[in-house]
């Protein structure tokens, strides 16, 4: 239950309701959302139907009513992370923990348990009918591998350096086939020696292949959004399909429904073969909403999202959605933070140690790599561009000629924002202890922490009332911190924040980002648990 709160001190400064001034309470509701899913990717189908569905940013495998397009939670975090998921002859499932790096695998009415370890990017996987089971890295590696289902040896390598050899499947002749990402066709793979064949070319970046009961091998583009059907007596490649580009994966049923999964929309579509109507069996506005930022000038109010699969712009006054960038349609990385200045988007990849900068006049960009896990950047009034690296700690430059000074000494470092007088807040969440706001002079590059014991805080942003404003992602919060006479007042409390932190990855996994509205006060936080968007609005009583 979301509680809304009139004024709390930490410090117990001042009780709500004083006679002097009437209280401020906020009403909370959901300005987006919410969506199923942390974003899609591996599918499956069961016997009886149901599809199965991966999420590797919500650690956790999902059951789908393909009818209805009811979603329940098979199997969470953290085990549940799947990229792909495989059926077996006996019943036997499996799937790949792609930023763990393990396998597993679940006998019928059994408890999963990993057969591999070690392998960063371990991505798509198949069963052959005699039960061997076949997996691959991508991405984060670039091999072909046959596990042993029994988990007592280490996986077999049968071939490295592929193309990434992304969704596959076993074909009748025992052949696997799939595609190649990064070289533009689909092939089959002779498991024994690793040797490839082109069964089809003319894909800008095919993600996926599986059989259709008639015989035909049905593939995907991500970066075009096409559904190809591969005559596999003729080898003629035909469009039977066009959906929106960020696809993932496809899984085909006993009938010859292909489902398709879209990361970025957090979609599963079904297409029919035989004349390509497309249907959406589930669907959300948005994937992950992660980091926020609020801009304003001739177009209106505008709250931008960081998206994980793509950079999101919505207008505050119609709730209309925009993606400028989307995975795989255009040139970005994984979106996990997001700043704003007068002429500049800033949107941050601590997986890739990206900094994307976006004019905001033109909507052109550039990408800037070689970061240590960089959470967030922002444009300074001056007009510098500075970004926040978790990994070590520091505020550093942009770009490597600027002449910002370096900050050291920040503890996992999550969100920034630059208030009155050049003076930065910055969020810090240690993930052995307490979080922290700290208070970050540039010039000099002295760090103050103004608020300590805080409960995971990650996004901040400061309001037209001075005050700066932080989510407590740990407690499902939201707070008001007055630098003036440093009180701290609740906004709202009980809202699900959160998202369990994957192995390896950082404290504040996918931050719960916070943007106030200059023109009405307006709180916007992201729910990174239902992957909805907060609004906060005061209201006088």
């Amino acid at each position: 239950m979301i509680r809304m709160v009139c004024a709390a001190s930490m410090l117990a400064l001042a009780a709500c309701g004083g006679e002097a001034a009437k209280p401020v309470t906020w009403d909370v509701t959901e300005f987006i959302g919410p969506s199923p899913f942390h974003g899609l990717h591996g599918l499956a189908v069961e016997e009886d139907g149901t599809i199965l569905a991966g999420s590797v940013v919500g650690q956790a495998i999902y059951a789908v009513n393909p009818q209805t397009g009811e979603v329940t939670e098979r199997l969470g975090p953290p085990d549940g992370m799947a990229d792909d998921i495989a059926f077996g002859p006996n019943g036997e499932m499996a799937w790949t923990g792609y930023l763990t790096g393990k396998v597993f695998i679940q006998d019928k009415g059994g408890q999963p348990r990993m057969i591999s370890s070690g392998l960063p990017g371990s991505n798509s996987l198949a069963f052959t009918k005699e039960g061997k089971l076949y997996f691959t890295q991508v991405f984060l590696g670039d091999a072909l591998y046959e596990a042993d289902v029994t988990g007592a040896a280490p996986a077999r390598l049968i071939r490295k350096d592929l193309g990434g050899f992304n969704g596959f499947e076993v074909g009748p002749d025992g052949m696997l086939y799939g595609p190649l990402w990064f070289k533009n066709a689909i092939v089959k793979i002779d498991p024994k020696t690793g040797a490839d064949t082109v069964v089809a070319d003319g894909f800008q970046i095919p993600a996926a292949a599986n059989f259709g009961p008639d015989g035909n091998l049905y593939a995907i583009d991500t970066k075009t959004g096409e559904v190809k059907r591969i005559d596999m007596k003729t080898r003629a490649v035909t469009v039977i399909a066009t959906l929106a580009p960020a696809l993932d994966n496809l899984a085909i049923a006993k009938d010859g429904t292909i489902y398709v999964s879209n990361m970025a929309d957090a979609t599963i579509y079904a297409v029919n073969p035989a004349d390509g109507a497309v249907r959406t069996v589930v669907s959300g506005p948005l994937a992950t909403p992660t980091d926020l930022v609020i801009t304003d000038g001739p177009e209106g109010e505008k709250l931008h999202v960081a998206d994980v699969f793509s950079y999101r712009v919505i207008d505050t006054a119609t709730k209309a959605i925009t993606d400028p960038l989307r995975m795989y349609r255009d040139e970005t990385e994984n979106q996990l933070g997001i700043g704003a200045g007068k002429t500049k988007i800033l949107i941050t990849s601590w997986a890739a140690g990206m900094v994307q900068v976006v004019d905001r006049a033109t909507g052109q960009s550039e990408i800037h790599h070689g970061f240590m896990a960089p959470s967030d950047a922002i444009e300074l009034a001056d007009g510098r561009l500075i970004v926040l690296e978790a990994a070590t700690g520091k505020i550093r430059p942009v770009s490597v000629d600027a002449t910002t000074p370096q900050v050291e000494g920040l503890n996992y470092p999550v969100s920034m924002v630059e208030a009155a007088g050049g003076k930065l807040y910055v969020t810090e969440t240690n993930p052995t202890a307490k979080g922290a706001l700290a208070s970050v002079d540039l010039a000099t590059g002295e760090v103050t922490r103004v608020l300590e014991g805080l409960e995971g805080p990650e996004g901040v942003d400061v309001g037209a009332d001075g005050r700066v404003y932080v989510a407590e992602a740990g407690a499902g919060r939201v707070i008001a911190f007055d630098p003036t006479d440093k009180s701290v007042t609740v906004l709202a409390e009980g809202l699900k924040t959160g998202l369990v932190s994957a192995e390896g990855a950082l404290p504040a996994y996918t931050t719960t980002g916070v943007a106030v509205s200059k023109k009405d006060g307006s709180v916007y936080v992201a729910s990174d648990i239902t992957n909805a968007i907060y609004r906060i609005a005061p209201k006088s009583e």
